[in-house]
C-alpha cells in the first residue's frame, strides 16, 4: 500500500564547505592557542590587534549588516568599556582581568538610554545621532579628574604587575612581565573573537536570526507576520554594545594607558571598522574576517605615509564598492557559490514514503 501523504522535507543550513570550515576553524584556534610557545612578541601583538578589530567589526556588522542599524558612534561603547575597566582598577582596586566584565556592563548600561534616543531617528539621522552621543560621552569623561581628565591616565604599575595569571604566564614562557601581559591579553582576545563568531553564527541560524533579517529587509512586512521589530532592534543594539564594551576594555588592558581622545576616537574604532566590514562584505560573517586581514596588510604597508595612508584607504574603499558592492567576499561567493558560514535555509528530501 502506498502512502500518498505530504512528502517529508528537511530544512538545513549547513553545506559541505561549512562542515570543512568547522573542522578547519577548530584546528586554527588550537594552533593559535599554542602559538605563543614558538612566536615572537611582535607577532603576538599583531594578532591581538587583528583579533580585537575583528570582534569590533563582527559586532558592527551584526548591528548594521544584519540589523539595518548603521551606527557611526560605536566608539562610545569602546570608550565607556575602557573607562569602566580603568575605574574599577583605579577606584575600586579590582584586578584588570575581571574588570573587563565591568567594561561590557558599563557599555550595556550606556546603550539603554542611547537606544531610547537613537531609535527615534531614522536612516542618516540615526547614524549622526549615535556619533553625537559618542562625542557627548567623550566630553563627559574628559571632566572626570579621578581618571585623568582630558590628559588621561595609566593603569597602576602594581595592577599590571600583579594581574591575574601574569606570573604564571611569565614563568611558563620565561618572559618578562610586560611580555606575559601581551600573551595573556592575546589569549583573551582569541577567546573573545571565537566566542563572538560562534554566538553570532548561532543567532543567525536561529528563528531570531530569521526574524532579524526580515526586520532589516522590510520592517513593515516583518511586523505583518508577527515579528516584533522593536524588540529585535533592542536585542541587536544591546548585544553589540556589550560585546564592543568588552573589546574596548580588553584593548586598554593591553595598552595600559587611556585618554578621552584615544578611547572615543571615531577614526580608530568606527571608521576603520566600517572600512573592514565594507571591503570584506557587509551582512556576512566571512566579510569582516577577510576585511580585517586586508586592513592589517594595508596598514603595515602604508602606515609610514602619514595622511596618504588614510587617503589610500579611502580610494581602495571606493574602488571596492564600485567593483564589488557586496565586498570581496560577496564577489567570491558570486563567482564560486561557496559559503563558509551559511545561514540561508534550504529544503531537501521530499521522497514519497511507502507503507
Amino acid at each position: 500500500m502506498t502512502d500518498t501523504s505530504q512528502p517529508a522535507y528537511i530544512v538545513s543550513t549547513h553545506t559541505r564547505a561549512s562542515q570543512i570550515t568547522a573542522v578547519a576553524a577548530v584546528a586554527l584556534v588550537t594552533l593559535l592557542v599554542f602559538l605563543p610557545f614558538f612566536a615572537g612578541r611582535g607577532l603576538i601583538q599583531d594578532l591581538f590587534f587583528i583579533l580585537t578589530m575583528l570582534v569590533l567589526a563582527q559586532f558592527w556588522n551584526l548591528l548594521a549588516g544584519y540589523g539595518g542599524l548603521v551606527s557611526i558612534g560605536q566608539q562610545a561603547f569602546v570608550g565607556m568599556g575602557a573607562y569602566a575597566m580603568f575605574g574599577g582598577v583605579i577606584l575600586a582596586g579590582v584586578d584588570p582581568i575581571p574588570a573587563i566584565l565591568l567594561g561590557g556592563g558599563a557599555a550595556l548600561v550606556v546603550a539603554v538610554p542611547t537606544a531610547f534616543f537613537a531609535f527615534r531617528l531614522q536612516g542618516p539621522y540615526f547614524a549622526i545621532g549615535t556619533w553625537v552621543i559618542a562625542e557627548v560621552m567623550r566630553l563627559i569623561m574628559a571632566q572626570v579628574q579621578a581618571l585623568g581628565g582630558g590628559t588621561g591616565t595609566s593603569l597602576p604599575r602594581s595592577a599590571t604587575r600583579e594581574m591575574w595569571a601574569t606570573e604564571w604566564v611569565a614563568a611558563l614562557f620565561d618572559v618578562r612581565n610586560s611580555a606575559a601581559r601581551d600573551i595573556l591579553t592575546y589569549w583573551l582576545a582569541l577567546a573573545l573573537a571565537a566566542a563572538t563568531i560562534a554566538a553570532i553564527y548561532a543567532l543567525l541560524r536561529s528563528k531570531r536570526g530569521l526574524a532579524l533579517s526580515a526586520v532589516r529587509d522590510n520592517p513593515e512586512a516583518a511586523r505583518s507576520v508577527g515579528v516584533d521589530a522593536g524588540r529585535m532592534k533592542w536585542v541587536v543594539f544591546l548585544t553589540s554594545a556589550f560585546g564592543t564594551g568588552l573589546a574596548g576594555a580588553l584593548i586598554y588592558v593591553q595598552k595600559a594607558r587611556i585618554s578621552p581622545d584615544a578611547a572615543f576616537s571615531v577614526t580608530d574604532w568606527t571608521a576603520y571598522v566600517l572600512f573592514i566590514v565594507i571591503i570584506g562584505g557587509i551582512g556576512t560573517i566571512e566579510g569582516p574576517i577577510i576585511g580585517v586581514i586586508v586592513f592589517f596588510l594595508l596598514q603595515s604597508l602604508l602606515a609610514d605615509y602619514g595622511s596618504w595612508y588614510l587617503f589610500t584607504l579611502g580610494i581602495i574603499g571606493i574602488v571596492v564598492m564600485l567593483v564589488a558592492p557586496r565586498g570581496i567576499w560577496g564577489l567570491i561567493t558570486d563567482k564560486t557559490g561557496i559559503q563558509l558560514f551559511p545561514v540561508r535555509r534550504r529544503l531537501s528530501g521530499g521522497s514519497l514514503k511507502e507503507d
